[in-house]
């Protein structure tokens, strides 16, 4: 398999409590912060924000690749990801995710199909496939 893109980044300080995000090419410079229903200042971004903001835009590419290929012409594409930290018995921590893609141009059985679709070949969804609960509620605009 070729390599098509890798992203390097360096997180430095107390990490999600205070660290300091920065891709190796500058464009990601941010600083990272607890939020406020963990204690902390909520000031910044978190791990849980990065997460649904990357899955849902390569989720929106999975929707329009899937579309596509179907020979379906989307009017519009939004999306809200949810990305949910729990805090389980054990104490241990674990993620939860919910995808809610609103897709303009289809009726809402094609917009299923092709929310489907796309949790198939999306990078993000691939690499949390049964590892997380992910919950996929389409919608037709």
């Amino acid at each position: 398999m070729a390599v098509t893109y890798t992203a390097a980044v360096n997180v430095d300080g107390e990490g999600r409590n205070g660290g300091h995000v920065r891709s190796a090419d500058g464009l990601l410079d941010t600083s990272l912060s607890l939020p406020k229903e963990l204690g902390g200042a909520g000031t910044a971004t978190n791990p849980e924000q990065l997460l649904a903001a990357g899955w849902a835009a390569c989720f929106l590419g999975a929707l329009r690749r899937a579309a596509t290929t179907r020979k379906i012409r989307l009017t519009s594409t939004t999306i809200v990801a949810e990305v949910t930290l729990t805090h389980g018995d054990d104490g241990e921590f674990s993620l939860s995710a919910i995808l809610s893609p609103t897709l303009g141009g289809v009726d809402q059985a094609t917009a299923a199909e092709l929310a489907h679709a796309a949790h198939q070949i999306c990078p993000y969804s691939k690499a949390t496939r049964d590892n997380i609960p992910v919950t996929i509620n389409a919608t037709a605009a």
